[in-house]
C-alpha cells in the first residue's frame, strides 16, 4: 500500500459548490488543499463530481450571472478558481491538473475517497488506489443525492435538460415550465413545498402520491388541498417517463386496481427525499436519523471530532442550494484555518 509521507494542512472529500468554495478558501489562506472530487458516476447510483448542479442544466439564481449559466459550467468555474490558487486534486494524471479552459472538459478523471479513519491523529484518508494519505485537518463536503424513480429515460431527460428535475427551486422558475402542466412526485412536506412553488409559474401542477393521502404534516397537507393550481393523483406511480428530447408524459398505474394511464406533462419534478453520501463515515462522526453529519455547533462547520469540519448537502437536509452550500464550504475552511492556527501548524 503506498504512502504519501506528507502530512496535508487539510484534504477536502468532496467537490460542488461546497468543496470547491472550501478549496478556494484554504488555498488563499495558503493551507495548499488537496482534495478529492470523486469519480464520475451517473443518477440514480449516487452523488456526481461537482455535485446536483451537474444534473441543472440552467442556473439563474446564483448571484453573478445575470444571464444564468449551466450547472456544468458553474462547477468547472469554480473548480479553475479553486486549481489558480494551487489547489490539487487527486486525478489519473496526478495532483496538479491543467484546468485553464473549463469548457474543453477534462483529459483526466477525478478519484474517489475510498475510506477515511478520522480517530486518528492525523486523520487518515485512503484514496481509491488505495494511496493512504494524513491530514491534520479534513473538510467534508460529499453532498446529498436526490432520490429518482430508477427509470431509465427519466435518467436520460433529468442528465439532457429535457425537463426532468428534482429541485423546483432550481428549475421551476425557467422559461420552459413556465404556463405548462407539471408533475411532483412525493406525498410529504418536500413534496408539497415544491408542489407550492411550482404552483407560482405552472398552469397546474399535479401531485402524484402513491396512496391515498399525504404524509405531510396537517399543515402543509392543507397548504395543498387549498391550493386551486394543485391536483392530486391519488394511488398512482410512474412506471414510464415519456418523451425523447423533451417529457412529454408520464405512463401511472394504479396501486389498487393496476389500472394503467398516461398523464400528459411539460415538466416532472422529483420530491421523494435525498440520501447524503455519509455512508463511509459511519462509526466515525456523529450524524442525525437522516444520516446526516451532525454539526457540534450550529453556526459553524465544526463536528464531533475536532479538526474535522461538514459542508453543504451532506450537513443542510433543509436548503440544498447551491448559494448556501459554497457559504459552508467557506466557513468550513474558515474553521479549518483557525484549527490549525490554534495547533500551530502552519
Amino acid at each position: 500500500m503506498a504512502t504519501n509521507d506528507n502530512v496535508e494542512k487539510v484534504i477536502i472529500v468532496g467537490s460542488g459548490p461546497a468543496g470547491w468554495t472550501a478549496a478556494i478558501y484554504a488555498a488563499r489562506a495558503n493551507l495548499s488543499p488537496l482534495l478529492f472530487a470523486g469519480r464520475p458516476k451517473t443518477i440514480p447510483s449516487t452523488v456526481l463530481p461537482g455535485g446536483q448542479l451537474m444534473l441543472t442544466t440552467e442556473v439563474e439564481n446564483y448571484p453573478g450571472f445575470p444571464e444564468g449559466v449551466t450547472g456544468p459550467k458553474l462547477m468547472a468555474y469554480f473548480e479553475q478558481q479553486a486549481v489558480r490558487f494551487d489547489t490539487r486534486i487527486v486525478t489519473d494524471k496526478g495532483l496538479n491538473p491543467d484546468v485553464s479552459n473549463p469548457d474543453d472538459g477534462h483529459s483526466y478523471s477525478y478519484h474517489d475517497c475510498k475510506r477515511v479513519d478520522l480517530s486518528q491523529t492525523p486523520c487518515l484518508v485512503v484514496g481509491e488506489d488505495d494511496t493512504e494519505y494524513r491530514a491534520h485537518s479534513v473538510i467534508i463536503a460529499t453532498g446529498a443525492t436526490a432520490n429518482w424513480m430508477g427509470l431509465e429515460n427519466e435518467k436520460r431527460l433529468a442528465m439532457s435538460g429535457g425537463g426532468v428535475s428534482a429541485c423546483a427551486v432550481c428549475d421551476g422558475a425557467l422559461p420552459a415550465f413556465r404556463d405548462k402542466e407539471l408533475a411532483v412526485v412525493g406525498g410529504g412536506d418536500s413534496a408539497v413545498e415544491e408542489a407550492s412553488y411550482l404552483a407560482k409559474f405552472a398552469s397546474k401542477v399535479y401531485m402524484i402520491v402513491r396512496r391515498d393521502e399525504l404524509r405531510a404534516s396537517k399543515i402543509m397537507a392543507q397548504r395543498a388541498v387549498d391550493n386551486p393550481k394543485i391536483e392530486f393523483l391519488w394511488n398512482k406511480v410512474v412506471t414510464d417517463v415519456l418523451g425523447k428530447d423533451m417529457i412529454t408524459g408520464v405512463t401511472l398505474k394504479d396501486t389498487k386496481t393496476d389500472e394503467v394511464s398516461e398523464q400528459s406533462l411539460g415538466g416532472l419534478f422529483m420530491a421523494i427525499g435525498h440520501t447524503p453520501a455519509t455512508g463511509f463515515l459511519e462509526g466515525q462522526l456523529t450524524l442525525d436519523q437522516k444520516k446526516y453529519i451532525k454539526l457540534a455547533d450550529p453556526y459553524r462547520s465544526t463536528t464531533s471530532i475536532d479538526g474535522v469540519f461538514g459542508a453543504g448537502d451532506c450537513v443542510d437536509s433543509v436548503y440544498r442550494q447551491a448559494i448556501t452550500a459554497a457559504g459552508m464550504g467557506c466557513k468550513a475552511a474558515i474553521d479549518a484555518e483557525r484549527y490549525l492556527a490554534d495547533k500551530g501548524i502552519e
